[in-house]
């Protein structure tokens, strides 16, 4: 899907929904990692993530239009455009909108193993970091004991 027929199909579903047009920009954004759209306050636009409609399709993507049109016409009007504010809420149920979108697994960063392990010298406790610590700094949580490094 282009821009241009996003920003059609936005105009569109703003004029169904909310029978109300959509006058500012809608188009992809590919920087977007962890959310499935952004309403812009400044400027009105509204950006989308092309993954969500890659890996979703066009359903889960009407639903993230729905939801940030809520944003978008509740903040032109002057009411509670955020996601705790009952007017949002209200509207989403209205229009029959999603309150979240769905994860991209993808987007999760990976959790980073330990690259560092120190040990108690006393009571054998281990410590995995991903910085160095000064071993001449801190000492064990659990009995005080003097730490060494075992491993990097």
């Amino acid at each position: 899907m282009s821009d241009q027929e996003l920003q059609r199909l936005v105009e569109k579903l703003s004029l169904e929904k909310f029978a109300v047009p959509f006058l500012h920009k809608a188009y992809f954004n590919k920087r977007l990692r962890t959310t499935g759209g952004r309403y812009l306050l400044n400027s009105h636009n509204i950006e989308f993530n092309p993954k969500s409609y890659e890996i979703f399709g066009i359903d889960e993507l009407i639903g993230i239009i729905l939801h940030e049109l809520c944003h978008y016409h509740l903040h032109l009007r002057g009411m509670g455009y955020k996601h705790r504010d009952a007017d949002f809420r209200n509207l989403l149920k209205k229009v029959g909108a999603p309150r979240f979108c769905s994860s991209i697994e993808e987007t999760k960063k990976k959790q980073i193993t330990a690259i560092h392990m120190y040990e108690c010298l006393d009571c054998k406790q281990q410590y995995p970091r991903k910085r160095r610590m000064n071993i001449e700094k801190y000492r064990c949580g659990k009995c005080h004991g003097r730490l060494k490094k075992i491993s990097k």
